[in-house]
C-alpha cells in the first residue's frame, strides 16, 4: 500500500521546483571518480556489510564480486553514472543511477543507489557523493531521480532531503528482514536545471 507522506502533498510536477543544488561542504581529502572494473571487490565488501547488517537494502544474500563486475559493466555500457568515493587510494563508498523501471516511458527517470563503507559513515562522504551523482545523472540524460529507501533509514532520508529530494510516498510493511516488518520510503527530485 502506497501512502503519502505529510511532505508529499505537492504534486509530482511541483518536484521540479525543488531542483536546487545540493548544498554541502566539499571535502578535500576525498575524491569522486567513475567506477573501474577493479573496484568490484571493494564495492562487493561495502554492499555485503549493508546486506548482512542493515535494512537499507532488502537483499538477504550479498552478491559476489563477479556479480558486481557484471553490474558495473552493464550500468556503464548504458552510459549511466556509476561513481566511487576514494580516500587515500581506498574506495570509501559508491553510488550509481539506473533507469527507474524497464518500460520505455521511464527512460528519463532514474533510481539511485548509494552505499558507504561502514568505517566511513558520518564523515560526509555521502554528502560529497550524492551531489556528484545528481550531476552525472543529469548529464546522462535523466530528468528525475527517485530514491527508494528500504527500512526508512533515517540517515539516508536526511541525506536525500539535504540534496533537494522530497517525500513522494511510503510503502507500508512491504519488506521483512531481521524479523522486522519494514516500510520503504520513496523520495524524488528533479534533475532539470542541473549543470
Amino acid at each position: 500500500m502506497l501512502t503519502p507522506e505529510p511532505a508529499a502533498t505537492q504534486t509530482i510536477s511541483a518536484v521540479a521546483s525543488h531542483a536546487t543544488a545540493c548544498k554541502f561542504t566539499v571535502m578535500t581529502d576525498s575524491s569522486i571518480r567513475p567506477v573501474r572494473p577493479d573496484d568490484a571487490t571493494a564495492i562487493a565488501a561495502i554492499y555485503a556489510h549493508h546486506v548482512l547488517n542493515g535494512t537499507a537494502t532488502f537483499d538477504i544474500d550479498p552478491p559476489d564480486v563477479a556479480s558486481w563486475r557484471e553490474k558495473i559493466a552493464a550500468i556503464t555500457a548504458r552510459g549511466w553514472p556509476f561513481l566511487v568515493a576514494e580516500r587515500d587510494g581506498a574506495v570509501t563508498g559508491y553510488a550509481y543511477a539506473t533507469q527507474f523501471r524497464d518500460r520505455p516511458a521511464y527512460a528519463e527517470t532514474c533510481e539511485n543507489s548509494i552505499y558507504l563503507a561502514p568505517d566511513q559513515l558520518g564523515r560526509g562522504i555521502g554528502s560529497h557523493l550524492l551531489p556528484a551523482l545528481v550531476e552525472a545523472a543529469h548529464q546522462a540524460g535523466f530528468r528525475q531521480m527517485i530514491a527508494v529507501i528500504g527500512g526508512s533509514e533515517p540517515a539516508s532520508v536526511a541525506l536525500h532531503a539535504k540534496c533537494g529530494f522530497v517525500h513522494a510516498g511510503r510503502m507500508v510493511g512491504v519488506g521483512r528482514k531481521f524479523g522486522r516488518i519494514l516500510d520503504t520510503i520513496y523520495m524524488q527530485r528533479s534533475l532539470e536545471g542541473e549543470g
